[in-house]
């Protein structure tokens, strides 16, 4: 594509409006439509125009399709050029009712996490099977080091996404302290119930894309099962490489892409899993790199994929 059909594309006031969102959030169509006030038809025409020319791209999830701004190539040169105009003042509107449809995103989440904390044990049981997690996980989590990648004594970990918090103790056998984050004040009480009155834990209510730690706060950073249910995911990876000290790993555990959309009613689920290529966008993206990854099939039929990168 040149030059001429990038700016033919977008010499459209509706698809201009649609690009400013595209360029910030990755939306589907009734999202989008109901962020523009526009009807779904004309969303769909003008999202047609934009994929068509290179400048946006869908990613399909199960039943759904999610759009964004193309993110490499030429069409994503152009889209840089162009985004002190993609953030101008006539866009305000539209990018305020698009992050708040966000908001509704996490706010659902955090609904269906408040009501389901008493029976979430056993919810997760029903996917999981008898596959032990907490063992999977150990067996992951890699040594703390510095910058240099040379090991050192781990003073920090953090599990966000923490839930019931049933990870904790295992990220205490690596760190001499360890913070717990969720959105959901439900979960963090089940938290504290199992753990009790323990010195080195720190439970923090927080959003995984807007974390209540400090910049490298922690040497190591543990997020399972908790990308699918985020709205934006990479804001989230992203977030997570924020907190790391110099030389900190992120270990990443969620489903591999499967299309299983009961998962979205009965788990609360937004995502379903991410391959190995969207993982590893996520945290290159954050300037993390990858050291380490594998999967394990579960006895459902869904594969969790582990990925441990590292910070620089």
């Amino acid at each position: 594509m040149s030059i001429v059909q990038f700016s033919k594309a977008l010499a459209d006031g509706t698809r201009a409006r649609l690009m400013a969102v595209l360029a910030r959030h990755e939306l589907n169509v009734r999202e989008l439509t109901e962020a523009l006030r526009l009807p779904q038809s004309s969303v769909s025409h003008h999202l047609r125009i934009l994929a068509e020319a290179g400048l946006a791209e869908a990613r399909r999830d199960g039943l759904w399709a999610f759009y964004r701004a193309t993110a490499s190539g030429p069409a994503a040169e152009y889209l840089r050029c162009l985004a002190p105009f993609l953030d101008a003042p006539d866009f305000a509107t539209d990018l305020g009712a698009a992050a708040r449809v966000l908001a509704a995103r996490r706010e659902a989440a955090r609904r269906f996490f408040d009501a389901h904390a008493p029976d979430w044990p056993a919810m997760l049981r029903s996917v999981l099977g008898d596959t032990d997690l907490a063992r999977a996980v150990r067996e992951r989590l890699p040594a703390c080091t510095d910058g240099a990648g040379q090991p050192r004594p781990c003073a920090t970990a953090a599990d966000l996404g923490c839930g019931a918090g049933q990870l904790l103790p295992v990220l205490h056998e690596r760190a001499e302290n360890v913070i717990g984050v969720d959105h959901s004040r439900a979960m963090l009480a089940r938290a504290r119930e199992t753990l009790g009155d323990a010195p080195w834990a720190s439970l923090r209510v927080g959003e995984l894309e807007h974390l209540p730690l400090r910049d490298a706060e922690a040497d190591l950073a543990l997020v399972c099962m908790a990308l699918h249910h985020l709205p934006e995911p990479p804001l989230g990876v992203a977030e997570a490489a924020r907190v790391l000290a110099p030389g900190g790993h992120l270990l990443i555990a969620d489903f591999d892409k499967h299309g299983d959309e009961t998962l979205r009613e009965r788990h609360g689920d937004h995502w379903l899993g991410f391959s190995r290529a969207e993982l590893a966008a996520f945290c290159e993206a954050s300037g993390l790199f990858i050291a380490a990854e594998d999967t394990l099939a579960l006895p459902g039929g869904l594969t969790l994929r582990f990925m441990t990168a590292r910070k620089p």
